[in-house]
């Protein structure tokens, strides 16, 4: 009776068969089961349409699907496609060493069942089961990961477990399934958070750590705000300052006049800074900005109301100077940015100016410095039109902070 071969190659030979040769081919089984469980075959890919076959070959080494590993080579210039024979029940490693952006796919030679493609820049390894069905062999990645990487599928339960390290994908997901916590990477990453937890009487902290200095960002979305419960967090940013006429004083030369105006008996008075149409008056105040102030320049809005039903322009501008600790006084106050805003024709109406442009305080601002404005009518020049005069209540200083208190 003639020997059988597996479908691997391995020769069955039968009762009393192959006298004075059993030896050999004994021989030849065992190097092939070596070649089957360590051999590495080197094989290049055919760079055509036609798909690369291996092969198994009866008895013999020479099959090229007979090898544990098989690496793949070549330079391809399209998708290409390797075929393993029907009936072939085995797992094997590939090595994707082929040159060129192109995919490589590992099927069965006939059949629908299953393939494992390499994409076009994976020249990685795979490992492969081929399940042997006849007609359908389906050809089944393994999962490659870390030495120490478990890969589980469908919900697990982890109890009691230490997980040292360990690598998250892109979201943390709630018990329903929705998204809990997203995750980004950063190349070359040097800093992060450190949570700790506390002992009874002290909260947990959120720390930011790696370098010395580190800034912690936490950024709301479009127009959201960052609360602590449900109240807002005050943050460093555009601040505001009123400094109301009263807290103004005329000034020794082309001074305004400091008035009382009132509207209707027992109804709101006005304190007022009066600003002729004839002539540049002036008034001025000082302030001690916060320590958080990032001595930067300002800019202010004028609040005030006519005297007149006139409708014309009237230009107000607003100028300061800051002086620290032994400077003189006696300096000249920075460069005048203007306000010009339109008389709104009725008497002893509410009016409030656009805010004006940035405004550079001279001097050289600085932590516990005090700085002087002055505030003037720019009566006399062409653009001031409005006939009357303009009673200024206050005016609203806006400014930038760097800090989030004065410590």
């Amino acid at each position: 009776m003639a020997s059988t071969y597996t479908d691997l190659g391995l020769e069955l030979m039968a009762t009393g068969e192959n006298a004075g040769t059993w030896g050999d081919k004994t021989n030849a089984n065992i190097n092939l089961i070596e070649q089957l469980t360590g051999g590495v075959n080197s094989q290049a890919v055919t760079d055509s349409g036609t798909p690369t076959a291996l092969t198994i070959a009866d008895g013999a080494l020479t099959g090229t699907a007979q090898h544990r590993v098989i690496e793949l080579s070549g330079s391809i210039t399209g998708n290409r496609v390797v075929t393993f024979p029907l009936l072939t029940e085995n797992f094997y490693f590939i090595k994707n060493g082929t040159s060129g952006a192109y995919t490589v796919q590992i099927k069965a030679v006939s059949g629908s069942g299953a393939t494992v493609t390499f994409g076009a820049t994976d020249k990685g390894y795979k490992i492969i089961y081929l399940d042997g069905v006849a007609t359908n062999t389906g050809v089944i990645e393994v999962p490659l990961g870390d030495a120490n990487e478990v890969t589980l599928t469908g919900t697990q339960t982890l109890t009691n477990k230490t997980l040292t390290a360990p690598k998250i994908g892109t979201s943390i997901l709630d018990t329903n399934g929705n998204e809990l916590a997203l995750l980004t990477a950063t190349g070359s990453a040097v800093n992060e958070f450190t949570l700790a937890n506390a002992a009874s009487g002290s909260g947990p902290t959120l720390s930011s750590t790696g370098e010395t200095n580190v800034d912690i960002n936490i950024n709301p979305k479009g127009t959201g705000v960052l609360k602590s419960a449900t109240a807002a967090i005050k943050i460093a940013g555009t601040e505001t300052m009123w400094v109301p006429a009263s807290a103004m004083y005329a000034t020794e030369t082309n001074g305004a006049e400091a008035n009382q105006v009132e509207t209707t008996a027992l109804r709101p008075d006005m304190k007022v800074m009066d600003f002729a149409d004839t002539a540049d008056d002036h008034a001025q105040f000082s302030v001690a900005f916060p320590k958080s102030w990032n001595e930067g320049t300002i800019t202010y809005q004028c609040f005030w109301t006519p005297s007149t039903t006139n409708t014309g322009d009237c230009i107000f501008g607003l100028q300061g100077v800051s002086c620290g600790d032994s400077d003189t006084i006696d300096v000249a106050f920075g460069t005048a940015v203007n306000i010009t805003d339109a008389g709104i024709g009725t008497v002893e109406d509410q009016q409030v100016s656009a805010v004006s442009s940035a405004v550079t305080i001279a001097g050289s601002p600085a932590v516990d410095q005090q700085t002087y404005f002055q505030i003037f009518r720019d009566a006399n020049a062409g653009g001031d039109t409005f006939t009357g005069v303009a009673r200024l209540l206050g005016i609203k200083i806006f400014f930038t902070t760097d800090a989030a208190n004065d410590a």
